[in-house]
């Protein structure tokens, strides 16, 4: 929300692109995955385009860093939880709903609260807005029980993809030189993951 308020959404779509890498890096580091060759060169690409884009921003990309390891977090946790998708959300919502209320309260106690102050029109997007975050959770978690998990990881760079188009064509933000090369590089680095988990789902055929 941040991000598109203030205009990064092409910063924000680079944190989307990057978040199956970073997934990748909390499978060695935590769950202690084991890495082919193609997915290590797929990390040291993604790595190399950071690295690229700090040079040519003059910083560290936070916007995209913060996404990619808050979302590959969230995944992990995902991956260990040993409960449903609706049951899942259902905690998720009960953790958070304290702090949303207090802060709620806050905000209409300080008369900064934008629900209802006198305008349905903006109400009723507001409402929309809980509606569309919470439909695509609960879709994706029944999606992940029911496609295979290399198909699941290709329809995600849809988000992204979606998102830098938006920030180019329809909000008007600039893509220079210096940020398609990172791009690409992060770019490269997501079609040797694609190809190393297609590779891991073929089937085997024992020879005869």
């Amino acid at each position: 929300i941040w991000a598109l308020t203030h205009r990064h959404v092409v910063e924000a779509s680079l944190g989307y692109y990057i978040n199956p890498l970073v997934s990748v890096l909390l499978a060695v580091l935590v769950l202690r995955e084991q890495l082919d060759r193609l997915r290590w060169a797929a990390v040291g690409l993604a790595v190399l385009g950071v690295v690229w884009l700090t040079a040519n921003y003059g910083a560290p990309p936070w916007i995209s860093l913060a996404l990619a390891f808050s979302f590959g977090g969230y995944g992990l946790l995902k991956k260990l939880a040993t409960i449903g998708p609706l049951e899942s959300l259902g905690v998720e919502t009960a953790v958070m709903a304290g702090p949303a209320l207090l802060y709620l309260s806050w905000l209409t106690v300080a008369g900064r609260s934008s629900f209802l102050s006198g305008s349905p029109g903006l109400d009723l997007l507001l409402i929309c807005g809980g509606l569309a975050t919470a439909a695509p959770l609960v879709l994706f978690g029944a999606a992940a029980a029911r496609i295979p998990l290399s198909t699941l990881g290709l329809l995600q760079y849809l988000t992204p993809t979606l998102q830098l188009l938006i920030g180019v064509f329809v909000l008007g933000e600039t893509v220079d030189g210096g940020q398609l090369v990172g791009f690409a590089l992060v770019w490269a680095a997501l079609v040797l993951l694609s190809v190393a988990m297609l590779r891991s789902r073929r089937p085997r055929v024992d020879n005869p």
